[in-house]
């Protein structure tokens, strides 16, 4: 079983299970554990993606039944309560299971819609930046660049916002990000010189392979965040680094990956 360690405390079982497992939307099998629980865990408690059983913090359909199916008034009255409340506890189990196919049905439909919503969502995203941005996500191949391209409608806000940008790659990558202010030019007069941001992803142990094909997709990002989220005045520079540790001479030194040795 495994638990959302996020903050995610307002999100619907239904939408975190079809975000991280769309192949397993018709496959889950529900338990409602009451929304006792509700108060103190988020609506998704805990998960397993190989049985398929999910535990969510609702009443299940039992709830919405008699109370008298179960006990009454005297149920625990008179000598013997520990066994009568042994009798109860299997009374509830039972009905339990006897009302759990009506929780599946009613948590597949959820998901279904679900999907339907996702399905919309997409649709939309697909049609605005189309529209107005003249930009076709179905073509993108970059999976960096096609969570970026999300948020393009709200460009305004983010460009020549630094700080958020570094954050959101160290979203995207999952990695610590630095960011310093410069300047840049191309020629050797000084009268040339423009603002210059630079991101270094502190990204460790990386082979060669994966660290040629990360190199290759941040430079693509680079070139669409310069074009979108980049004012057009600033140069952006983005790299790759192995640590973030100061050179000390009582230790050895460690070469990152954007090291140069000039002989």
């Amino acid at each position: 079983m495994k638990k959302i360690n996020q903050n995610l405390s307002e999100a619907r079982a239904e939408m975190l299970l079809h975000y991280l497992y769309p192949e397993m939307d018709d496959k889950w099998t529900v338990e409602h554990l009451g929304t006792f629980y509700r108060n103190f865990n988020r609506d998704l408690i805990v998960y397993d993606e190989e049985t398929g059983e999910v535990q969510v913090a609702r009443d299940s359909f039992t709830k919405l039944l008699p109370s008298g199916l179960l006990f009454s008034e005297n149920s625990l009255k008179g000598k013997g309560q520990q066994s009568k409340i042994n009798k109860l506890k299997d009374r509830q189990n039972m009905m339990h299971e006897l009302f759990q196919p009506l929780d599946n049905v009613f948590f597949k439909r959820r998901m279904d819609i679900e999907r339907e919503i996702a399905s919309l969502l997409d649709t939309r995203q697909q049609y605005v930046l189309n529209t107005y941005f003249h930009y076709d996500i179905k073509e993108e191949t970059n999976e960096y660049i096609r969570q970026m391209a999300g948020l393009l409608p709200m460009v305004r806000n983010i460009r020549g916002d630094f700080k958020l940008i570094r954050n959101i790659l160290a979203t995207l990558f999952k990695c610590e990000v630095t960011c310093t202010y410069g300047r840049y030019s191309d020629t050797d007069q000084t009268r040339s010189w423009i603002p210059e941001i630079t991101y270094e992803l502190i990204i460790e142990e990386l082979t060669p392979e994966s660290y040629e094909q990360t190199a290759k997709d941040l430079e693509e990002l680079r070139h669409f965040m310069q074009e979108w989220f980049i004012p057009f005045d600033v140069n952006c520079v983005m790299n790759i680094k192995w640590h973030n540790q100061s050179m000390n001479e009582s230790k050895h030194w460690m070469l990152d990956y954007n090291t140069e040795l000039k002989v």
